[in-house]
């Protein structure tokens, strides 16, 4: 046999079109990107916390799980997830919304929103063909990605948009699945580093009904030290599991029935998460440390956008070609929401002669 008979011959690709979309995605530079871009923590914290690229990673695991026992599509809901987050900007919802008033507060009424800017990043802003803009993905993955959140539609949504996706319907299963399942991802995980990071500790989360439920499970397993990084393993995964199979015992027979809205928790554990996630919001989220690093992200991203829109030959070549034939604070915007913390802090100390 000639060495050259030994590899197998392929006359096709072999994957389905969203396995595809999900090759594509994990390829694309802006899915790399997510690697040092905010969760809770700025990424320079320590190696531990999750980032951006972590998120959507474990939110992929997630809907992966809940996809396969739904007899759902299971390459689409990952490929969903690990672009869902691809528009977000640094230093999280922070820099997204200091980009937004500063797009408003020029007269730019649609301002800025991630989870449209996901969907730019795939069908515009990524260049990966000769012939045309974008990744070159599918319409359910494109679909999933820009309404995988509810409300579907936007007021600010191009009607060409809207008429396309059809806004006033809810999306594909897998993309609702991936919906909840970033909400599992970001509780379990955002607890675990605010508990690491002495942010919070599991006293404060007694108060959480669904909290001392699952500190009963640990208890049960004789895992009680709650310095230990046991105890926080312990919790996260049975979080996990406890609302991954509530979710499954809820939905399963409404998706074999196709109701409008399967997808979810039965309404008892809804208030429950709802009132967990207010606790960490109080306790975690305003917590003054966080507050004081999402203060300097806030004034790094405002500073950047007066900067760029004063002299836009500090551009990159790739958007400064653009303005040709784009708006100038569109594609301002455009590159700041493409910048990592580390980068974005770096630009700002450089221009504003802080070395």
């Amino acid at each position: 046999m000639q060495p050259q008979e030994r590899f197998y011959k392929i006359d096709k690709d072999f994957r389905n079109p969203f396995a595809r979309d999900r090759d594509r995605i994990i390829h694309s530079g802006s899915f790399r990107k997510l690697e040092y871009k905010t969760q809770v923590f700025l990424n320079h914290e320590g190696d531990f916390f999750r980032t951006r690229l972590t998120h959507s990673i474990e939110v992929s695991q997630i809907a992966r799980s809940i996809t396969n026992q739904l007899g759902l599509n299971e390459s689409l809901a990952e490929a969903i997830a690990l672009a869902h987050d691809l528009g977000h900007t640094p230093f999280g919802h922070v820099g997204g919304d200091t980009l937004d008033e500063c797009l408003k507060a020029d007269g730019f009424a649609n301002g800025f929103e991630h989870n449209f800017q996901s969907f730019r990043v795939v069908t515009k802003l990524e260049k990966r063909y000769k012939d045309f803009d974008g990744l070159n993905l599918t319409f359910a993955t494109l679909e999933g990605i820009l309404k995988h959140s509810y409300p579907y539609k936007k007021p600010f949504l191009p009607k060409i948009i809207d008429k396309q996706f059809d806004l006033d319907k809810h999306p594909s299963f897998e993309a609702m699945v991936v919906d909840r399942a970033d909400e599992i991802a970001y509780m379990s995980h955002d607890i675990d580093d605010g508990v690491n990071s002495g942010l919070i500790c599991f006293d404060d989360l007694k108060s959480s009904e669904l909290a001392q439920e699952i500190l009963d499970k640990v208890a049960q397993e004789g895992v009680t030290d709650e310095n230990d990084e046991m105890f926080r393993y312990r919790f996260s995964s049975h979080l996990i599991n406890h609302l991954v199979y509530s979710l499954l015992a809820y939905s399963k027979e409404r998706v074999e029935d196709k109701e409008a809205m399967p997808i979810g928790f039965e309404k008892e554990l809804e208030t429950k998460i709802k009132k967990l996630k207010k606790l960490l919001f109080n306790k975690m989220y305003q917590h003054k440390n966080i507050v004081r690093r999402m203060y300097a992200g806030k004034q790094a991203v405002r500073s950047l956008y007066k900067g760029l829109m004063e002299d836009e030959k500090m551009l990159p070549r790739f958007y400064y070609d653009q303005l040709q034939n784009r708006a100038k604070h569109r594609v301002i915007s455009d590159y700041i929401a493409s910048m990592s913390d580390r980068y974005a802090l770096n630009f700002h100390n450089e221009m504003n002669g802080k070395f």
